[in-house]
């Protein structure tokens, strides 16, 4: 750990606070008073400031909006019933964010600054921490190049921001998911693995199209034959097939998630057996069919463990038990609420307090 940041804080004179329905908290779309902000120039993060949340200015040539150099993080904060506040697993984040930074070839940011200035807005940001179940503080860290320069070269400057809010459940009902066999999210060799927001703007299009058919997410496949299940839009995703907990290994075109290693760091104490491999549509589906796919999910940050009800494949739908009835998926979800909310010993030193 470095020394303790220099931040210059300039507090609001109008808190939103008591005008937020904390009842009606759509996922993304309230954010807190204060937003934390920091630049990169002559090759070194500085000008660290919370200030009121608000609109920045930016340049129309800035490089980002023209040559995609940006990416971001998800993580949340979780009220305990002491009233103490949580951070989960940001370490894992911090790691993560810089594997994006260096494929986009960003500069990356030190652990140390990542968590601190976490820390900070979300220590004065802290009254925003809903104190009911199902609900946290999202926060959106991420980073953007500045040059006003139209040529395909990686900036020299960049803007490090961090935003945060009250959230409630990213998805509130059983999913039902297509397995994708046309469009790609990521190809090998590309940046599938990094959380780039030019990922997310590919994949908007195969997404409309379809929930237009009446489904909730996609599951992605491999952009060459479309055998191989990748992951969710919104989440990394796992089954329980024949008796063993069976998630897609991470490679170049899937995301490392937080929530994925909690989940198969949990599962593996419990003594379930446990497979990180390529896994092939034609199981997935063949297990539909014979009744040993007893468990799907999606596992991330935002969705945290996100039920999967049916599963389409070449316009045939399978239907999956009762979520209610799944042991393991139940039982991962309750534990790990119990831990990020504090009712439970925090054995491994996943919640960072602020």
């Amino acid at each position: 750990m470095t020394e303790t940041l220099d931040i210059k804080i300039t507090k609001t004179k109008n808190s939103r606070l008591q005008e937020t329905d904390f009842n009606n908290l759509p996922f993304g779309k309230t954010f807190s008073d204060h937003m934390f902000v920091a630049d990169y120039a002559d090759g070194e993060w500085k000008n660290f400031e919370i200030v009121p949340y608000g609109e920045i200015g930016l340049s129309p040539a800035i490089s980002a909006l023209h040559y995609g150099q940006s990416f971001f993080e998800g993580l949340k904060a979780y009220k305990h019933a002491d009233g103490q506040v949580s951070v989960f697993r940001p370490n894992k984040n911090a790691a993560r964010f810089n594997k994006s930074a260096e494929r986009l070839c960003m500069p990356e940011l030190p652990e140390d600054i990542f968590i601190q200035s976490i820390a900070a807005i979300v220590d004065i940001d802290r009254d925003w921490v809903p104190a009911k179940p199902n609900h946290s503080m999202y926060i959106r860290p991420f980073m953007f190049a500045t040059d006003p320069y139209l040529g395909v070269a990686p900036s020299t400057t960049y803007k490090y921001m961090v935003l945060v809010g009250p959230t409630g459940p990213y998805f509130s009902k059983v999913l039902r998911v297509k397995i994708e066999t046309y469009f790609t999210r990521s190809a090998e060799g590309g940046m599938g693995y990094a959380k780039s927001s030019g990922n997310y703007g590919g994949s908007m299009f195969p997404a409309k199209k379809a929930t237009e058919e009446g489904f909730d997410q996609l599951i992605w496949t491999d952009a060459k034959d479309h055998l191989y299940v990748e992951e969710m839009g919104a989440a990394n995703v796992m089954f329980m097939l024949d008796g063993k907990l069976i998630t897609p290994s991470t490679r170049d075109t899937i995301l490392d998630g937080v929530t994925r290693d909690t989940v198969l760091t949990m599962a593996r104490e419990w003594g379930m057996p446990v497979e990180e491999r390529r896994v092939s549509v034609a199981e997935i589906i063949e297990g539909a069919k014979n009744g040993k796919l007893t468990d799907a999910f999606g596992a991330g940050t935002a969705a945290t463990i996100a039920a999967v009800g049916s599963i389409s494949h070449n316009g045939e739908e399978y239907f999956l038990s009762d979520p209610k009835t799944r042991e393991f998926s139940q039982k991962v979800l309750k534990e790990l609420d119990a831990i990020k909310y504090g009712s439970v010993p925090d054995m491994h030193g996943w919640n960072y307090m602020v």
